[in-house]
């Protein structure tokens, strides 16, 4: 055990290098901090140290942000004989440890272990107080080396060396701060098909098929931020197969300071050449100086935080474990009835995550997935593995993962010789399977509940945005717009208009929008998918098809053509066919027993879609279903109503000789086009002209029912000879008439004689109604009648006419209490405001009197109005305006 202390440096102890890190006090502090501390060594070339230096780090940074709650900062220091690592954290007032009887903490507590392991791992390890913080650190020292090597393996076998091709091609690509790529050499070019000029500038996710999950594991933008990286996945080549690649990252940075990172890529199956040795077993006569945890023994220590990482080490330490070409480890549905692909290593890229194979392949125990089999030639017994078919493989073995007697998934390693395998490495591996089934299982339960959480949020915010639109375009918009990239690469959305109509595509989103118009072209040129009510997603393959035929016709035409661009001609075609070259489905949008459409998402690549983010998929088609039905009946029934109110308005007003008419309309309330209020004015007979103005009570559709009456009931009274208080008479009795229908009517109605002179006579009956206004040339303005009864609440009305002559340049006013009462806190526009406005119109044109009053009304409250208004303004023109 390693005695605590003070650790002297003497002249052999020169610090080569340094690296620090800060850490704020949260959970996800001490990942990253194992994460900091795991690149730092890997990056100065001491993988062996590794696996000690993140064990301490993590419990030392966990005593610092989780039990003592502040921040922690970590110190790396190298130098030629080891590696020093210090944490720092801001709570120097805890007490130092008492040693006592050589006791350092309770093994069995949550806090306090960081102590014990530094003894127990570290060469030296100590504890430094000041009056701000507390250091805590260890020294690992390095292993002796011969002179001149970084790391060594032992002497085998040739027949035992790992297999590579004739001519191993090292791919070297350098990639800049903001992911494009800024270099290629010749080896890249052999193995991808692209000519340097064709990349360099792009950005490397163009061309990497990243495996990932929404919400869980590493990305590619996160990868090449690292210090160093390693690990497979797929590049899509110029002829538009994706290729898998293991690749090593390391993050360098120039003379000038500019970070960029240089990646190294081999083909999958040569992945030795690049991968890093894993850390040597001890001497058979060297004691441990911790326990061995089986499970660390097969995984390495630590183990991935993320089920992906966990699931993608499981596969490549089986297929080291039995030196096999090929490993999957594949987890079981709820149902057990079938087994989702979740991590591969040396298989073809169309053998991609998600796809789905089932439990029982077959009647006897070898196609069941519930028990150990081996196949030790797969020539001879077709589809026994469907993941494997036409991969090359011979022979396979495949073992169950279990929990608790139950199947949570299983495991497999493939050789391409048939007779590679046994039961004893069936044994091995069942062995291996048994140690980390429960960890597997716990890693997925605890990813699943990530993704309900994240789908229960998904989901309400989608139904909180499309709740608060009743537009058929924006929903779409916004249909589309949850779905990428969160669901789906791409998504197109199909509308069917009622029965008869065959579906349309109404919409299509690429997280590329580059990519959009390619896909809008190829999706048009094809026929849709058809309208099936069956819940569920569906596959459809016809876009991959047809992408494929066109792809391969660009090929055919292009070549006795010179090479372009790589965004142009063939490649855009290319660029197409691998933008839908992976998993397409389809969800019905069905509403109201009726399917109005079709939403379509799409991978590319291969790629497939897991089985949680289709029944998210097909929660969200139900919800925007609804919101699009909705917003396509409101958009009926606004153009219905919008056609009815258009009715009950005017014709176009009549030229009247000498007389300048013009009316401003505004109907309150969001799509209503008429309400309470309402004009007309309209021919009697030769030479006598009518015209009013009323507002009925209230304002909407029902006030615009009264408002049809009254205007239909005013021209026909009139034009059969019955004088302004004849007309209103009738009127008010048809109001009167309609029961608890009617509503009672102010009106201000009249009838204009124009003379030869430019004067004209007007007859005016003002019943209710806000008084007509006579602004003259010099700006006097005065009431043109007197106030009577309105209309709709007594039977006997006994109405008079009042006569009134308007002289050249004179006009007249004519307005509805929307005006009149337009407010603003305790203060209100009146009568008297009317007047002093109109008075500021002398020398105006009839509309340019009828703008000026609506700005001054408008201008009087900030709040919109809340009453309809009528503005109805006539000028008599004067000698000169002839």
């Amino acid at each position: 055990m390693a005695e605590p202390g003070v650790e002297t440096r003497t002249r052999s102890s020169v610090i080569t290098a340094r690296a620090t890190a800060g850490f704020e006090p949260v959970g996800r502090s001490v990942a990253a901090a194992r994460a900091f501390v795991r690149d730092t060594l890997q990056g100065w070339g001491h993988p062996e140290l590794v696996d000690d230096a993140v064990v301490l780090t993590s419990e030392l940074v966990t005593n610092a942000v989780i039990h003592a709650g502040t921040s922690a900062e970590v110190l790396c220091l190298r130098s030629d004989d080891g590696i020093r690592i210090e944490v720092a954290d801001r709570y120097p007032e805890r007490e130092i440890p008492v040693q006592s009887g050589r006791t350092l903490g309770n093994p069995d507590r949550e806090n306090g272990r960081g102590l014990l392991l530094c003894a127990a791992l570290a060469h030296r390890w100590g504890v430094d107080y000041s009056p701000t913080s507390k250091h805590v650190w260890f020294r690992l020292d390095l292993p002796q080396r011969a002179v001149g090597t970084r790391s060594a393996g032992p002497v085998v076998p040739d027949a035992l060396l790992p297999v590579a091709d004739s001519r191993v091609r090292v791919a070297v690509t350098q990639i800049d701060r903001g992911g494009t790529i800024t270099s290629w050499n010749e080896d890249a070019e052999e193995l991808f098909g692209y000519e340097a000029g064709q990349v360099v500038g792009k950005p490397l996710g163009d061309l990497a098929a990243w495996p990932h999950t929404p919400g869980t594991g590493t990305g590619l933008a996160e990868a090449l931020r690292l210090s160093r990286w390693e690990g497979s996945y797929g590049i899509r080549c110029s002829d538009g197969r994706v290729i898998p690649v293991y690749s090593s990252h390391l993050r360098v940075r120039d003379t000038q300071g500019e970070p960029s990172t240089v990646c190294l890529l081999v083909r999958e199956h040569e992945r030795a050449v690049l991968q890093t040795p894993q850390r040597p077993a001890a001497d058979p006569g060297t004691e441990s100086r911790t326990a061995v945890d089986p499970f660390e023994v097969f995984i390495g220590s630590p183990a991935p935080d993320d089920l992906d990482g966990l699931l993608q080490r499981t596969v490549e330490r089986a297929r080291d474990m039995l030196d096999g070409d090929a490993a999957f480890l594949l987890l079981a549905t709820d149902d057990e009835t079938e087994l989702e692909v979740r991590a591969t290593t040396g298989l073809p890229a169309a053998r991609q995550r998600f796809a789905r194979v089932p439990v029982e392949t077959g009647a006897s125990r070898y196609g069941s997935a519930r028990m150990p089999a081996v196949h030790e030639d797969l020539a001879a017994v077709p589809g026994a593995v469907p993941l494997l078919e036409a991969t090359g493989m011979r022979s396979v073995v495949t073992v169950p993962l279990k929990v608790e007697g139950r199947l949570t998934g299983s495991l497999g390693v493939a050789a391409e010789a048939a007779n590679r395998y046994s039961n004893e490495e069936a044994l091995r591996l069942q062995f291996a399977a048994d140690r980390i089934a429960l960890a597997v299982e716990s890693a997925r339960l605890g990813e699943l509940e990530r993704l309900r959480r994240g789908s229960l949020s998904f989901l309400v915010e989608a139904s909180d945005l499309l709740a608060g639109t009743l537009d058929r375009d924006q929903t779409l918009a916004l249909m589309a717009q949850m779905t990428v990239p969160t669901l789906a690469t791409w998504c197109a959305v199909y509308t069917i208009a009622d029965h008869a109509s065959d579906p349309y595509l109404s919409y299509v989103l690429h997280e590329d929008e580059d990519r959009i118009d390619g896909l809008k072209d190829l999706l048009t040129s094809i026929a849709p998918p058809d309208p099936v009510p069956t819940p569920g997603a569906r596959v459809w393959t016809a876009p991959g098809e047809a992408a494929h035929r066109a792809a391969l016709t660009a090929s055919v035409h292009s070549l006795d053509r010179p090479a372009g661009p790589l965004s142009s001609g063939i490649d855009a075609t290319l660029t197409t066919a691998s933008t839908v070259a992976g998993e397409t489905v389809v969800l019905p949008l069905v509403a109201r027993n009726r399917v109005i459409g079709m939403l379509t998402l799409g991978r590319p690549s291969e790629d497939h879609f897991r089985q949680e983010i289709l029944e998210l998929a097909e929660d969200l088609s139900r919800r925007a279903a609804l919101a699009l039905d909705n917003a396509r009946l409101y958009s009926e029934r606004v153009a219905i109503s919008q056609s009815l109110q258009r009715s009950l308005l005017p014709p176009r007003t009549p030229d009247i000789p000498g007389v300048e008419v013009d009316v401003i309309y505004r109907a309150a309330g969001e799509g209503n086009e008429v309400g309470g209020d309402f004009y007309d004015v309209f021919p009697i007979r030769d030479g006598v002209y009518g015209f009013a103005i009323g507002d009925v009570c209230g304002t909407g559709p029902e006030a615009a029912a009264v408002t049809g009456l009254a205007r239909h009931a005013l021209r026909l009274l009139a034009r059969e000879g019955f004088g302004g208080p004849a007309v209103l008479e009738r009127l008010n009795a048809a109001i009167l008439d309609e029961g608890p229908r009617s509503r009672f009517l102010t009106l201000l109605y009249g009838e204009m004689h124009p003379r030869e002179d430019g004067s004209a006579v007007l007859k005016v009956v003002c019943a209710g109604h806000p008084l007509p206004l006579r602004l003259r040339p010099d700006g006097t303005v005065s009431p043109a009648a007197e106030p009577q009864p309105l209309l709709g609440v007594m039977d006997d009305l006994e109405l008079y006419e009042q006569t009134v002559t308007l002289d050249p340049g004179d006009v007249l006013l004519c307005v509805t209490d929307g005006v009149t009462e337009r407010r603003e806190g305790t203060r209100m526009l009146g009568d008297d405001g009317l007047a002093e406005v109109l008075s500021t119109c002398t020398g105006l044109t009839a509309g340019a009197v009828a703008a000026r009053i609506l700005r001054a009304v408008e201008r009087f409250a900030q709040a919109p109005a809340s009453d309809d208004m009528a503005i109805l303004a006539m000028r008599l023109r004067e000698p000169h305006d002839r």
